[in-house]
């Protein structure tokens, strides 16, 4: 125990009850940690960090020191257990607080929301409750802040805006207009992120809806189409040349060379498929009728594709090397594959009257 601290015997007797009750509140910190993460799992809400903690000595006599006197027993200290719930926006400490209802009891005369200062209130304030398992036991204090909001109550603490030195009004005034911008920022991070959910649900319904032209080439709506198998058709034709099996692969890293050939619509796409499907399966087949190959990545329809694409374009053996640095990743082995291509192409109708 801090040695400046001086408590009267009240205090004194308070801090006993506290040292007798520690083993009880150490596992109660515990248990409320435990039954708050598996309830966010549960409802699938990822948060950034989560903390429990039991109260020191040291700042359990400060608090005594100052005002021991309010409390008749050790019970009547409500955050002797403190847990900390820490979330990326603003609607998510609501979704905790959901969470936290339903799992705990809460005593509703003891919490506050510090969310809801007056417009002349300074900084950052969280949500705070004081929770009790619904299996009874000690109650304990629940704090429900975002990122920003805990960033800005760690800095206020560390420069100690709130300490016993009155800061003159030009320090105090950038402290506001500091406060100010961190709060305007959670507010627009939140927005930001629900406009972005739109835009996502308003891709997809354009997508089902087959509005292609109207949405642009990006990761997000090439998602959306992929989910609509726009290259089965051409995989399974592939595939029954030698009756071989598609396993699933990711599609996402054809996107930059879509986009290198000037696709900027899902319309754009779904013409380059009806355009060049023929060729590809040619390509294919000139390649697959050799051998005995019987497994084939989902990918290969829009691999053989792009490949038809640059050799109707005129495209050559850096072009083709292009294709293969891009979804294999650079290495001798892309030059091979080039020049197989090439020589493969030769004799396809397509090419003929490139040669």
């Amino acid at each position: 125990m801090d040695k400046e601290v001086k408590l009267d015997p009240h205090g004194v007797a308070l801090m006993q009850q506290f040292q007798e009750r520690l083993p009880e509140l150490q596992a109660l910190a515990q248990q409320a940690y435990d039954q708050m993460q598996d309830a966010l799992r549960e409802q699938g809400i990822y948060v950034t960090a989560m903390e429990h903690r039991v109260k020191t000595e040291r700042s359990l006599a400060g608090k005594l020191e100052l005002k021991g006197a309010k409390y008749k027993s050790i019970e009547d200290v409500t955050d002797l257990v403190g847990l900390r719930v820490i979330t990326f926006y603003t609607d998510e400490v609501d979704k905790v607080a959901a969470i936290a209802k339903r799992i705990f009891d809460i005593d509703w005369q003891e919490s506050v929301d510090k969310r809801k200062h007056q417009l002349n209130a300074f900084g950052y304030n969280s949500l705070h409750y004081i929770c009790r398992l619904k299996t009874g036991g000690p109650r304990f204090e629940l704090q429900m802040r975002t990122a920003l909001q805990h960033v800005w109550s760690t800095i206020e603490h560390d420069i100690g805006y709130k300490g016993d030195v009155k800061l003159p009004p030009e320090f105090r005034r950038q402290f506001s207009r500091l406060a100010g911008m961190l709060e305007l920022a959670d507010d627009e991070f939140s927005r930001l992120r629900s406009t972005i959910t739109d835009y996502r649900r308003k891709i997809q319904g354009l997508v089902k809806s087959g509005r292609l032209d109207d949405v642009l080439l990006s990761n997000e709506s090439f998602r959306s189409y992929i989910d609509l198998n726009p290259f089965d058709r051409l995989n399974n034709r592939i595939a029954a040349v030698n009756q071989a099996e598609i396993y699933p692969v990711s599609m996402m890293p054809y996107l930059p060379l879509l986009e290198s050939f000037g696709l900027e619509t899902l319309g754009d796409v779904q013409r380059f498929i009806e355009d060049n499907s023929e060729e590809a399966y040619q390509l294919a087949l000139s390649q697959l009728a050799v051998t005995d190959l019987d497994i084939l990545a989902s990918s290969t329809a829009l691999q053989y594709l792009c490949v038809v694409y640059v050799l109707k374009n005129d495209g050559g053996h850096k072009d083709l090397k292009f294709i293969y640095d891009t979804i294999n990743g650079k290495n001798d082995a892309n030059e091979i594959l080039a020049d197989m291509i090439l020589e493969q192409a030769k004799s396809l109708a397509f090419m003929q009257n490139k040669i």
